[in-house]
């Protein structure tokens, strides 16, 4: 296949992901650049913020459009990862390849896990302050650090901490992915090396027509089939960079 061709379905993927999900795409994103379309890991990082940043804008517009965006709490949630996302971000463009790569492999097997533990059907927690700015800053920092968007936390967050219905909470995550993104964005500008925008730029194109498609799939297939599948193909990248990595 040709790069533009890898680049488009790659895309497609991750956005049908992230907009059925509000959360999980944006994890193949960097896997994606290194493996498929040969990107550097310190520019798939910072190519997959672009394109994260991108897709979940346009994603966040769709599920505006329906009303199932918290501004005000979304706004707050993110807020308390701005920093962390900035600071992250900078950090991350001084490490070495092998530590991005080792650490990103952890971050996709934790996205794994979380997608195919049980969900918890009692009713959500009172909304905890403290513990909300606690789990917006975590997630902020794992956006700056490794380029990804962190829905795969932010939903569950959003559910049980702050108390919102699983609809309003797909749509609040694009909201603090989409600021998150940004900030760390900021800080590895001028990092990424070369970035070959004529790779990311169909990339990202696919990807947001993808999230599109992947909120009316939403609407045919069932949440849990959708997340066990997109799990179990999150532990296959896992291991796959883990045994690069040790290889």
């Amino acid at each position: 296949m040709t790069t533009l061709v890898l680049a488009l379905v790659a895309g497609t993927v991750i956005g049908l992901a992230l907009g059925a999900l509000g959360g999980g795409g944006s994890v193949l994103a960097v896997p994606a650049l290194i493996y498929l379309l040969d990107f550097s890991p310190a520019a798939a990082v910072t190519a997959g913020l672009i394109i994260v940043t991108a897709t979940s804008a346009g994603a966040l517009y769709a599920h505006a459009r329906d009303g199932n965006v918290a501004w005000r709490t979304g706004l707050l949630f993110a807020a308390a990862g701005v920093v962390p996302a900035f600071l992250a971000g900078a950090l991350a463009g001084r490490l070495p390849e092998v530590a991005l790569t080792t650490a990103f492999a952890a971050v996709a097997a934790l996205a794994a896990l979380r997608m195919l533990r049980p969900s918890n059907a009692g009713p959500p927690e009172r909304p905890r302050p403290a513990k909300a700015v606690g789990a917006g800053a975590g997630l902020g920092a794992v956006t700056g650090f490794l380029g990804v968007g962190g829905g795969f936390l932010a939903v569950p967050a959003l559910v049980s901490v702050l108390g919102l219905r699983m609809k309003q909470a797909v749509g609040t995550s694009l909201l603090v992915i989409t600021v998150n993104s940004l900030a760390a964005l900021t800080a590895r500008s001028g990092t990424g090396g070369d970035l070959r925008w004529e790779v990311i730029a169909p990339f990202a194109g696919a990807a947001i027509l993808g999230a599109w498609d992947g909120k009316r799939l939403a609407t045919k297939i069932t949440g849990v089939t959708l997340q066990k599948a997109f799990a179990f193909a999150l532990l296959a990248v896992a291991a796959l960079m883990l045994v690069d990595v040790i290889v």
